[in-house]
């Protein structure tokens, strides 16, 4: 079996309950799905800053959508940002790869670990020379 490594966007299209992402994860068993650190990072991050502006009933709303991430959070293994994983991130920094910092440290953990990196952005995740990806939201 393969170890799947949901990026944010495909942890997001699964909480928003898109159809083929939702098949698609509930066809592998749970042992064999993860998220990184990172990917939690950008998720807490936007809601962060969603409720930093929002007033009134957009609170309200992105304060649910804060609470239902960090619920989400607990029913999926995280992969840290260990020393494997940041000895991949200074080779893969050395190799001048145009993608984002986060991006990089997401495919830094993929590959450490061993797994497909489940991704809808095979435009900057193709760029990394050994990163096995793919995209789950189309059929």
């Amino acid at each position: 079996m393969s170890l799947y490594v949901l990026d944010t966007d495909h942890a997001s299209l699964f909480q928003r309950r898109h159809p083929a992402v939702v098949r698609r994860i509930l066809a592998v068993p749970a042992s064999d799905l993860v998220m990184t650190v990172v990917s939690a990072e950008e998720q807490l991050r936007g809601w962060l800053s969603v409720i930093h502006r929002a007033s009134g009933d957009r609170l309200i709303t992105a304060y649910a959508r804060f609470r239902d991430t960090l619920d989400y959070y607990r029913t999926i293994q995280l992969l840290d940002f260990d020393s494997a994983a940041a000895v991949r991130y200074d080779e893969l920094r050395l190799q001048n790869i145009r993608i984002g910092t986060k991006d990089l440290r997401i495919a830094a953990i993929a590959l450490s670990s061993g797994g497909v990196l489940v991704t809808r952005n095979a435009q900057d995740f193709s760029r990394v020379r050994g990163l096995v990806h793919e995209d789950w939201s189309t059929e």
